[in-house]
């Protein structure tokens, strides 16, 4: 049975998942390459999720882009593949919660590989039986991934600087969110009641995740 306070924080090293961590300090982080204080685990392989202590919450980071991951196969290993299979391992276990941190215009059916990607991931989880889903859509996330280690994204850097100097003109749903204030509104919501599946948009974040 899972312990009444275990999480578990899978994409511990990106932006969101750090967040996580920083607000979740006693969570399990799990990460694919070795890291302190964080727990390695092989997403290809359900095996290697055996030994974790059996979790009451999960929190799902992962992600990447199309230019990092080199080819469509290898981005969906990641983004849906990786996603569902720490999702199936977390609820085998007695996970009850899930927070999934997903993309703004995420939809299973759209003609945007992305986005359709990400969709289909939201709609697998939907139908693992978790007690309650909550699934965050932030816009462009806004954070310093050279401070991580993290590749540079052109396009999010030149997105970026040309938004936040104008970021209090641009409407709520499509303006730049701090990593830091998804993380806070994911687990604010997951902490409250709610219906089993909800939807949290990046308006939403703006507000619930503020500091």
């Amino acid at each position: 049975m899972p312990d009444s306070t275990t999480t578990w924080i899978a994409g511990a090293t990106g932006l969101v998942g750090r967040a996580l961590c920083a607000d979740m300090p006693d969570a399990v982080a799990l990460v694919r390459r070795p890291q302190p204080g964080a727990l390695t685990v092989d997403y290809t392989r359900p095996a290697s999720f055996a030994a974790l202590p059996a979790p009451r919450r999960l929190f799902i980071a992962l992600g990447t882009t199309l230019a990092q991951a080199g080819s469509r196969e290898a981005f969906r290993a990641v983004d849906f593949d990786a996603v569902l299979a720490v999702a199936r391992a977390a609820r085998a276990a007695g996970a009850t919660h899930c927070g999934l941190v997903s993309a703004l215009g995420a939809y299973a059916r759209s003609a945007v590989f992305y986005n359709r990607v990400k969709g289909e991931a939201e709609d697998a989880l939907a139908g693992l039986g978790f007690e309650r889903l909550v699934i965050a859509r932030p816009s462009l996330l806004d954070g310093d991934r050279a401070a991580l280690g993290q590749p540079h994204r052109a396009g999010e850097a030149w997105s970026l600087r040309l938004l936040r100097p104008v970021a209090g003109l641009v409407p709520l749903r499509w303006r730049p969110i701090a990593a830091a204030r998804v993380a806070r509104a994911l687990r604010l919501a997951l902490d409250q009641p709610g219906p089993v599946v909800q939807v949290l948009e990046s308006s939403a974040m703006q507000t619930l995740g503020a500091p």
